[in-house]
């Protein structure tokens, strides 16, 4: 794979050899996903009554079972404990982790934000002392960040922390917010104000006086996490447990969540698959007027557009885990500064993340409460997993930054980083494409000229005032979504078209047309009220012949991928 740079997609036609995608996982990503299938499927499922009713020593003792595994040991450095692999592979594991439901949350917070901080922050001595027992899950670690008036505003945190007269450590005062794994958690990375003005972080051990916590949080779903306020009444934190630098602790907290986003689109992955496995197999075996309703229309559009969304999210996912991982190849990792940069390889693709973020949570959104619909009045009943997972899932539209939020974050990471002349270099001449994706690239060669027309209106017209524009932003961000989605989907299709059969390709044929014509239709959407938002631009010039009809065989790609999942009572691609 070629070095890549953020916000190339906008601006370049990008060869399918250069992406990485699902079917170009290694035997190696392929057996590190059945080892974690199976330790789900045997030791973590069986107990899921359990884990949802906070038994959390159980937790516990399956998360060191699955520290045994080694599946804890991805992101750490081999020097403690860690095996430093590929973030393809970090992705494959959160993918099938999400089929263990509340105990997948705990894993990725843990592997996650847990460690990250310390892994890509924390000095020498840090590691020594922490990093080695949170790989082996002899201790957990939290993230604390939230605060109760301090949500999407971290920087507006009121935590403070103060230097001791004798200068040995940090006083830490204050409250944190929806704390995961905050009741059993033994290492927490928390965010205070040095003197009330220079936001960082810190190492907080659970047995450092002052610290308590609030009671478990009734919450709407994930129910086996667990979730509490993390209260520092006086807190004595030893200065050597200052993560990074006094006032860099920004740089952390954002750095840190791009990763988190990432990992989340992941998991997200994992449970449209799971939601569709369970609503192809009850359609399958629910009989009504004499015959299975999978052989119904209504509900064989479901199981294939969902299935379409499902394709787009793992061709997401795994196109940016090539994009990270090609930036990452280059560094050494014997250079003092290795994670300096390291974070400056994952911060190129923060506005990638965000989309990710965004794209897989209303993806997981929209597949489960589908799933759900598919399953009738059953779907409402707690024997059922879908159920589950139709309460778990709502929250994660909120955390690692709210889709708002992260929406608001990508146009403007996107003007940053794009010239005025690289905004105005897609070529505008009418080029026919060849092969079996023509049409699909025909429209995305669309979209993108329509952005860029509506992005350059919004900058003329706005200027320095575009980004308190809210409503302006969000329609910018909803068509780049849909961009990078449907170049992800053609890119994969296209790539996997030159080594499969006739039969196989016909269906990666078919959930491109059906992924190309969703993402035309939202990105329509968002073009229009953009243009709607702004002045004197008429739409119909910005799309003018830019963005072709649907495929005529939408109908027939559809029957053709219900059929394949149907038979197949799973997820196929």
């Amino acid at each position: 794979m070629s070095k890549v740079c953020g916000a190339d997609f906008l601006i370049s036609e990008i060869d399918c050899q250069t992406v990485f995608t699902p079917e170009d996982f290694t035997d190696e990503h392929k057996q590190i996903a059945h080892t974690t299938e199976q330790f789900v499927r045997n030791e973590v499922q069986p107990f899921n009554e359990r884990i949802e009713a906070k038994d959390f020593d159980l937790l516990l003792t399956k998360l060191r079972e699955c520290a045994e595994l080694g599946l804890m040991m991805i992101d750490a450095p081999e020097q403690f404990g860690g095996l430093d692999l590929d973030k393809v592979t970090s992705m494959v594991v959160t993918e099938k982790m999400a089929w263990s439901l509340n105990f997948g949350l705990t894993y990725m917070c843990h592997t996650g934000i847990g460690m990250l901080p310390l892994i890509y922050y924390g000095t020498r001595e840090q590691k020594e002392r922490y990093l080695s027992r949170l790989v082996n899950a002899e201790i957990i670690g939290a993230y604390s960040l939230t605060e109760p008036e301090s949500g999407s505003d971290a920087l507006g945190a009121r935590t403070s922390a103060t230097l001791s007269d004798d200068g040995t450590c940090y006083i830490l005062n204050g409250t944190k917010q929806f704390t995961t794994n905050s009741g059993f958690a033994e290492l927490f990375t928390v965010f205070a104000k040095v003197d009330k003005k220079y936001f960082t972080a810190f190492l907080v051990e659970r047995g450092f006086p002052g610290l308590s916590f609030g009671p478990e949080e009734k919450k709407m779903g994930m129910h086996g996490s667990s979730t509490r306020q993390v209260i520092l009444d006086g807190v004595r934190v030893p200065k050597e447990n200052v993560l990074g630098e006094v006032g860099k602790g920004h740089k952390i907290a954002f750095n840190v969540l791009n990763i988190g986003r990432f990992k989340l689109g992941a998991l997200c992955v994992g449970q449209e698959k799971y939601a569709l496995s369970e609503g192809i197999r009850y359609a399958n075996e629910r009989r009504q007027f004499g015959v299975p309703i999978a052989t119904f229309g209504a509900i064989r559009e479901k199981l294939a557009d969902m299935t379409a969304l499902t394709y787009a999210s793992e061709a997401v996912v795994y196109r940016l885990a090539g994009m990270i991982d090609s930036r990452l190849a280059v560094l050494d990792k014997n250079a003092n500064d290795y994670y300096v940069d390291y974070q400056k390889g994952i911060e190129e693709f923060a506005a990638e993340c965000a989309i990710t973020k965004v794209f897989c949570t209303e993806a997981a959104a929209k597949v489960i409460d589908e799933m759900l619909q598919v399953h009738g009045g059953y779907g409402y009943i707690g024997e059922y997993p879908i159920e589950q997972m139709y309460r778990d899932e709502r929250v994660q539209r909120i955390y690692e930054g709210t889709n708002e939020i992260n929406r608001l974050l990508i146009p403007g990471i996107f003007m940053r980083k794009l010239t005025p002349e690289q905004l105005h270099s897609v070529d505008s001449g009418a080029t026919e494409f060849p092969g079996l994706f023509a049409h699909e690239k025909q429209l995305l060669r669309g979209m993108k000229r329509a952005y860029l027309s509506l992005n350059d209106h919004a900058i003329q017209q706005l200027g320095d005032k575009l980004g308190n524009e809210q409503e302006v932003m969000l329609a910018l961000a909803d068509m780049t979504i849909q961009i990078f989605a449907l170049e992800s989907v053609i890119l994969r299709s296209e790539k996997a078209t030159l080594e499969v059969n006739d039969a196989q390709g016909s269906q990666y044929l078919a959930v491109t047309k059906i992924c190309a014509f969703s993402c035309r239709r939202q990105f329509i959407s968002a073009a229009e009220k953009c243009a709607l938002y702004l002045r004197n631009v008429s739409l119909t010039h910005v799309l003018g012949k830019n963005i072709p009809l649907g495929s005529a065989d939408l109908l027939a790609s559809k029957r053709l991928l219900a059929d394949a999942i149907s038979q197949a009572e799973r997820y196929t691609f």
